[in-house]
């Protein structure tokens, strides 16, 4: 990835967390990080003579200078931005930059309920879009989880997702759901009801390894483990996101859900639930 990495700031604990995660990502990667605060202005001016009058509130700048100290290499901007708070930052992140939003904030940033800054930005954006809690951890240790439909082009997801353990030098762990008929099966062969079960559920691995065997290849420094669950896709990936650095699901950009236009379900619910930071990463 290039460009640069945007993270939507407000000053509450949520958004300190998010600024954090963000500027470990742009550390790691060698990008800049661009802290925005967008909506309503705060009536506090922290520009000298000759700069464009940015109105930040104290708390904002206050974790510019924080991060600026504790990453001194880092470039680092700050500034407001008037609109509607879900457009300014998935407009600042174009298609080739990363959006990171704290999921619990205040004024805009109000968590991840129906029509909240978080939704609808992980919704609109052309870019990855990371949503981080407090409390969550900023995602430094542990394995990265995707979950993946093989029957789809998910390339943008997996190359997000090998990308982000490449980048920590952590494990990435692949999950796709599948639910088999429960049978009785039916054969020529005499062969058992468990054996048949058996080499069904191999074929549906192979299927999985086959479909990431690029990224694979791309990055074969990484250890790779691709699991195939019977459990439904929200929830496999809700357990497997706890202890995880980041939990990493794709959206269609195409389709509406009724809660939030362009998240699915399995968005959804790994959004509202996962232990650990969550990113969606828009594929065709």
């Amino acid at each position: 990835m290039s460009h640069v990495v945007v993270v939507g700031v407000d000053g509450s604990e949520p958004s300190r967390a998010a600024a954090e995660w963000a500027a470990g990502e742009a550390h790691r990667s060698g990008r800049p990080l661009r802290m925005i605060h967008a909506g309503a202005a705060a009536p506090f001016d922290p520009t000298e003579p000759g700069d464009a009058v940015e109105q930040v509130p104290e708390p904002v700048l206050a974790v510019w200078d924080h991060l600026a100290s504790a990453l001194p290499g880092l470039e680092i901007t700050c500034g407001h931005a008037p609109g509607n708070p879900a457009a300014v930052l998935a407009a600042a992140g174009g298609r080739d930059g990363l959006v990171v939003v704290g999921s619990r904030g205040s004024d805009g940033f109000a968590g991840l309920l129906v029509g909240s800054i978080a939704l609808r930005t992980a919704a609109r954006a052309h870019c990855p879009v990371v949503l981080v809690r407090a409390g969550d951890g900023t995602g430094v240790e542990g394995d990265v989880v995707v979950g993946l439909d093989s029957a789809r082009s998910y390339g943008d997801v997996l190359s997000f997702a090998f990308e982000q353990a490449a980048e920590r030098g952590a494990a990435v762990r692949v999950l796709e759901s599948r639910t088999r008929p429960a049978g009785p099966y039916l054969t020529e062969a005499p062969v058992d009801q468990p054996e048949i079960r058996e080499a069904l559920a191999a074929a549906e691995l192979t299927r999985l390894q086959d479909a990431i065997a690029p990224w694979c290849e791309k990055y074969p420094a990484l250890r790779v483990e691709a699991e195939v669950t019977a459990w439904p896709a929200g929830r496999a990936l809700v357990e497997a996101s706890r202890g995880a650095a980041l939990t990493v699901v794709g959206r269609r950009t195409s389709g509406l859900h009724a809660a939030a236009p362009w998240l699915g379900g399995v968005a959804h619910t790994v959004l509202h639930h996962a232990h650990s930071p969550v990113a969606v990463v828009p594929h065709a």
